[in-house]
């Protein structure tokens, strides 16, 4: 698997105008570094090293204490979400049915790590812990769509459907 596999950044001058707004209006504020990354992440989708970059430029907060606060948070992504953002349960009905495997296959199929958006800005993967299907276990999602009592066999068949 690459780890290095990225959309390539697209930001436009119209979200970098939004950011450095936002930017201005909190970057005095006691705390400002987590909103400031929240209204990012809502402006981009996503919160890349250029936007990162950006936030650190603009506040005088070190790359490292943002790179860490991004990586420490759930709530925040590296990577942008693809069209179809597929999730899979990894909650203990599913995965003692067998979600662990259908999550490798995935990866395996997709050619990205979990958190990941394939390079041609498609499928983002993404691993939660319960969606309140337990009894269609396993079970994953494709955006709204749910797919249950699923196996490995099935990945190729979902992954098909929406790759027409």
């Amino acid at each position: 698997m690459n780890s290095a596999t990225t959309v390539p950044f697209k930001g436009t001058p119209e979200q970098e105008a939004q950011l450095l707004k936002v930017i201005a209006e909190k970057k005095d504020t006691q705390g400002a570094l987590m909103p400031i990354l929240q209204k990012a992440q809502e402006i981009y989708g996503y919160l890349p090293i250029e936007v990162q970059k950006i936030i650190s430029d603009q506040t005088g907060i070190p790359m490292e204490k943002i790179y860490g606060v991004v990586t420490f948070y759930a709530q925040f992504s590296l990577f942008p979400k693809g069209e179809y953002t597929i999730s899979v349960c990894l909650g203990t009905a599913c995965y003692v049915k067998g979600s662990g495997d259908i999550y490798d296959k995935l990866q395996e199929k997709l050619g990205i790590a979990g958190g990941q958006c394939t390079p041609d800005g498609k499928f983002s993967l993404e691993a939660c812990r319960c969606i309140g299907a337990c009894g269609l276990a396993p079970v994953l999602t494709v955006n709204e769509d749910v797919y249950g009592r699923l196996t490995v066999d099935d990945v190729e068949k979902i992954l098909a459907k929406y790759s027409a």
